[in-house]
């Protein structure tokens, strides 16, 4: 979801214009497979959390289904991952526009994990 959202063609041109950086300015500095498992691994935790999360919703109100996992998603990402993200960003004088664009993809990518795991 993260390569669609910040692809060549949809948000990347302008998360990266509006952190400063030049079109000659490479992504996720020198190591980028360093960036790309971190990145990977973060994205498992945050699906494990998420099917936790689902799990003991649908024991305590029944099966939740893809509807219901959307909508948990949905609710953690603005709940957790973007309030969470706007302080830093905001303490970092980070560009507000910075932080839509991230905040965005974070509760779109948690969204669909969501309605993903409650199909299941």
């Amino acid at each position: 979801m993260g390569s669609l959202w910040f692809g060549p063609k949809t948000f990347f041109p302008r998360w990266w214009q509006a952190l400063g950086k030049s079109a000659d300015d490479q992504p996720g500095g020198s190591n980028m497979a360093l960036v790309s498992g971190v990145t990977f691994l973060a994205i498992v935790v945050q699906a494990l959390v998420l099917a936790v999360v689902i799990s003991l919703a649908s024991s305590a109100m029944g099966e939740l289904g893809w509807f219901g996992g959307l909508a948990t998603g949905a609710l953690m990402g603005v709940g957790f991952a973007v309030s969470a993200s706007l302080t830093h960003k905001l303490f970092g004088g980070i560009n507000l526009w910075t932080w839509v664009l991230e905040a965005g993809a974070d509760i779109v990518a948690l969204a669909l994990m969501g309605a993903i795991i409650g199909a299941f």
